[in-house]
């Protein structure tokens, strides 16, 4: 059940964004040096080293982990392996604020995916905060000219970041629903290494696929060493953290539309690292999505 969003909660959902941004213009900055399946694949590798003193007893064999193993295979799928993983390849051909704004469609897939997988009541002010954030997107997806929308075509980052969207509006409901042991669920490193195990075999897969399709590559160097632990330390394990109580105390819908404040962050950090000037209709644009948390979230 969600409950009141307290000022406490906000802040929890606003640490998120704040450091997914940081990841997107970190994915942006190393495209050239890493292949976006293996930069997935080191970073939670990386992550998995970093929670390994704190939660190793959830590998042992006793562990609550293995009867619910299947739970876990489904979240660490679309949290760890799926997600990330998809955002980096929409990197490639997208800048970090055209990926934050369209994946600021998140509000939508929230309450669709909780109406018709999970029973989820939509109320008419979240449909009105969805409203307001869907015509954000759409001004960034028809590049502030609204007659661009009737040819609707796509560029290859915006499909695979809403690919990536609609997998975290799955990962986000499935957490919200308890089915594993206390000695894990109340344990926020047992539970993200839970999903770990599991998330380090797709994303690995993935690289693979990589790999043997020969369009993977890796520079190594300070740059890209150093672009690897932020990401692993910052909007892997912290990010995780803080989304994972707000989550547990807003719900998923509410907490959804706090993903939408990543655009902001994200545009702030590619004028200071990437030159990239965001440009009118992004402002017009984060204020529509703004106006959509404000909406959605007022009792």
């Amino acid at each position: 059940m969600t409950q009141r969003l307290t000022p406490a909660t906000a802040g929890l959902l606003v640490i998120p964004p704040l450091l997914w941004a940081g990841n997107a213009v970190t994915g942006r900055l190393v495209h050239d040096l890493i292949s976006p399946s293996t930069l997935n694949f080191i970073r939670w590798m990386l992550a998995f080293g970093l929670l390994l003193p704190l939660a190793h007893g959830v590998l042992r064999r006793d562990s609550g982990l293995w009867p619910h193993w299947r739970r876990y295979a489904v979240l660490g799928l679309l949290g760890i392996g799926l997600y990330n993983a998809l955002q980096y390849l929409a990197l490639q051909t997208s800048t970090p604020i055209n990926v934050t704004l369209v994946g600021s469609s998140m509000p939508v897939f929230m309450l669709v995916v909780g109406a018709l997988f999970f029973g989820a009541a939509v109320t008419r002010r979240q449909l009105l905060g969805a409203l307001l954030s869907v015509c954000g997107v759409l001004l960034v997806l028809s590049r502030g000219d609204w007659s661009q929308l009737m040819a609707f075509r796509l560029v290859p980052g915006d499909i695979f970041m809403l690919l990536a969207t609609l997998s975290w509006a799955f990962y986000s409901w499935l957490l919200s629903r308890t089915a594993e042991p206390a000695s894990i669920r109340t344990d926020w490193a047992a539970f993200l290494m839970a999903q770990m195990v599991f998330g380090l075999a797709w994303s690995g897969g993935f690289a693979g696929a990589e790999w043997a399709s020969g369009r993977a590559h890796i520079e190594w160097g300070w740059p890209l060493a150093a672009a690897l632990v932020f990401i692993a330390v910052g909007p892997a394990v912290l990010a995780y953290r803080c989304w994972g109580i707000g989550v547990g105390r807003a719900g998923p819908a509410v907490a959804g539309f706090f993903v939408n404040l990543t655009p902001l962050f994200a545009g702030v950090m590619s004028a200071a690292f990437l030159g990239e000037t965001p440009r009118l209709f992004h402002a017009a644009a984060f204020a529509l999505i703004v106006g959509g948390i404000i909406v959605s979230s007022r009792r």
